[in-house]
């Protein structure tokens, strides 16, 4: 009789240890979710996702119509090429004046030998060397113009250069590029359908990584700091039961009415806090699915 009551006991015990409030707390998964909208205002011309579809960071899904910017960005770097072509070669310009000062300079270090030598007289020197200056005004005068030319060229074509890069930014807004890891969980637009910039066109979730909400007590709060390590379950049948780490990520700082459907430690508690935990999804969790959580 003895031996009986124990074994009672024993299954007492153990159902007791393996029933429904054998938790801390509970919640349902969720993911950070990313809603990706246009850039760009336009014809899709292509977009291969689907609901569903896994993408990788950085791939190309699609494309908006970009010809009128591309006829655009043709169209300045004719211009770019048209400034260049008409900028003065100015040493090209200057070589003839500068030809001729050289040839002065002879002919008035021969001209101050003869007048040393007393062959010629001072009044010929004198007329070279105002040649000298009036052939260097005229080669400073010209390299001015010449140099103010081509600034003014040069200023114009950085300003068509910043528009090409304006332009080169815009078609890169063109090609739709996924920005994470993830799945497409929904999908906004079309091929051939004419979107504007900001409107939406798909939205994509990190399924590798879901966070799992769960809400407690505020006497359980005083156990828990953020990066502290806890212990996750979900169910995915009657005898499978799989555990997960995880990691305090969020704590909330205001209470709330406990929502429905939401089981606590205790039930008679009305107020609760919001608790995010970080699980690294194997394959097998999905957003939305319940899950336990024993800190």
């Amino acid at each position: 009789m003895k031996s009986s009551g124990f074994t009672f006991l024993l299954l007492f015990l153990f159902s007791c240890h393996t029933g429904n409030n054998d938790f801390d707390a509970t919640g349902s998964f969720e993911a950070t979710e990313v809603i990706i909208s246009s850039e760009a205002s336009g014809r899709i011309m292509q977009f291969t996702i689907e609901e569903g579809t896994q993408l990788e960071a950085d791939a190309k899904v699609g494309y908006i119509d970009s010809i009128q910017l591309y006829l655009k960005k043709k169209q300045l770097e004719a211009s770019m090429n048209s400034i260049e072509t008409r900028k003065p070669d100015i040493r090209k310009q200057i070589a003839t004046i500068e030809q001729q000062i050289a040839t002065a300079r002879i002919e008035q270090r021969r001209m101050e030998n003869l007048v040393q030598a007393k062959s010629a007289n001072q009044k010929q020197l004198d007329d070279i060397n105002e040649n000298i200056k009036f052939l260097q005004k005229q080669l400073d005068a010209q390299h001015s113009a010449l140099s103010k030319t081509t600034s003014g060229a040069d200023r114009e074509a950085e300003s068509i250069e910043y528009q090409i890069r304006q332009l080169d930014d815009q078609l890169a807004k063109c090609r739709i590029m996924n920005p994470i890891n993830g799945t497409v969980l929904a999908k906004y637009a079309e091929p051939n359908e004419v979107t504007t910039q900001g409107k939406p066109l798909y939205k994509i979730a990190d399924t590798g990584n879901l966070f799992l909400r769960v809400y407690v007590t505020a006497a359980q709060l005083t156990q828990l700091k953020l990066g502290q390590a806890v212990k996750v379950y979900a169910d995915f049948g009657k005898e499978d039961r799989r555990n997960y780490a995880g990691t305090i990520t969020w704590i909330s700082d205001k209470s709330e009415f406990t929502p429905k459907g939401i089981q606590t430690k205790d039930e008679r508690v009305n107020l609760v806090y919001a608790v995010k935990i970080h699980v690294k999804n194997d394959g097998y969790l999905k957003i939305g699915q319940y899950g336990e959580v024993i800190f």
